[in-house]
């Protein structure tokens, strides 16, 4: 099943040999040899032997597509049944029509169990996290890493594309052990990765749940014409990250938080947080600012917590500074302001 990025894609190569080899590998259950396919996307047939050899995502895309039709798999022999070419766009198209993204991949995990049993999607949802999770019934063999990888991009690169923004992971684990290429899975996941974990799964914050679909039947239509793209994020912008940080911020409660640590909070890099948020049309210092100020407004409006006191909530290192600010904000001091709203 295609997938086609909206940003810019990275030509450097990062999809390991050991995803390359797994197609091959596929050519091969079903008696067919995988030289022509490897000679039109340009792999050199040397590289099946490379213990850290890399591919780019174009040819990646060009030789898991031409396998994906020739073989008429789209499940790349992964399952005790072959997914004929065209099975994950029917997938797509069955969750489409919902909703929000809750709503899309609760479908997703319901119809895939149609196509096989073999491996079952799974949604778990608490107080401040997602969870998608593969429930393996069967015996995957040499192919387990390839074939979890792979449908947890699927899922992962569908549901970004459909509400039309980077879904920012907070961790990915996998049951099996550390492999060689270790180093390709931030790229593919997160930063927070870890292995031979109960199940393989992503974890992500559920507010992206609530977000809209924003594509039609339409949209998908041309996005089934684009390129699975494996190794690759489809989607920088994050519509839910000034949000995601300005919860980092609430929570601090008095805690002074520097740009690393709320980055960490994200799993990003600082340098990729300034960025994003650049793009958004704001700054890490303003909304700072902004979640100070409803702090102290909050705890004001509420009681007769000490005005020293809310100055520390507000992450302020002294009274003095604290009412400066806040008549800056608002015109009024902290005493004037409590007694005008309570």
């Amino acid at each position: 099943m295609p997938f086609q990025a909206t940003a810019a894609v990275p030509r450097r190569a990062v999809t390991p040999a050991a995803f390359v080899r797994g197609v091959v590998a596929a050519y091969a259950r079903y008696g067919r040899d995988a030289a022509e396919a490897l000679a039109r996307s340009q792999v050199p047939a040397d590289l099946l032997r490379s213990a850290d050899g890399r591919v780019t995502a174009a040819q990646f895309e060009a030789l898991a597509g031409h396998a994906m039709r020739e073989l008429d798999d789209e499940a790349l022999g992964w399952f005790s049944r072959r997914l004929p070419w065209g099975t994950y766009g029917m997938l797509c198209r069955a969750s489409i029509t919902a909703p929000n993204l809750e709503v899309a991949l609760k479908r997703w995990c319901r119809h895939h169990r149609i196509l096989t049993e073999d491996v079952l999607f799974e949604l778990s949802v608490d107080r401040d996290t997602a969870v998608i999770r593969l429930r393996e019934q069967r015996d995957l063999g040499p192919l387990r890493e390839f074939c979890l990888v792979t449908l947890l991009r699927y899922v992962l690169g569908f549901s970004c594309w459909a509400v039309d923004s980077a879904i920012a992971l907070r961790a990915a684990e996998f049951p099996h052990g550390e492999p060689r290429h270790v180093s390709v899975y931030p790229t593919i996941f997160c930063k927070n990765v870890r292995f031979d974990a109960e199940r393989a799964g992503i974890t992500f914050d559920k507010h992206y749940l609530a977000l809209p679909l924003k594509r039609s039947p339409s949209d998908l239509d041309n996005m089934l014409k684009g390129a699975l793209r494996l190794t690759v994020l489809p989607y920088r912008r994050d519509r839910l990250m000034v949000e995601r940080i300005r919860r980092v911020l609430r929570s601090a409660r008095g805690r002074i938080l520097t740009a690393d640590d709320v980055a960490s909070e994200l799993a990003l890099s600082t340098r990729t947080m300034h960025r994003r948020l650049h793009d958004e049309a704001t700054s890490l210092r303003a909304l700072k600012e902004e979640a100070k100020l409803e702090l102290a407004r909050e705890a004001l409006m509420r009681g007769r917590t000490p005005i020293k006191r809310i100055a520390e909530i507000a992450g302020f290192r002294n009274e003095k500074s604290f009412s400066r600010a806040f008549r800056n904000w608002t015109g009024a001091s902290p005493r004037e302001f409590r007694t005008k709203y309570r």
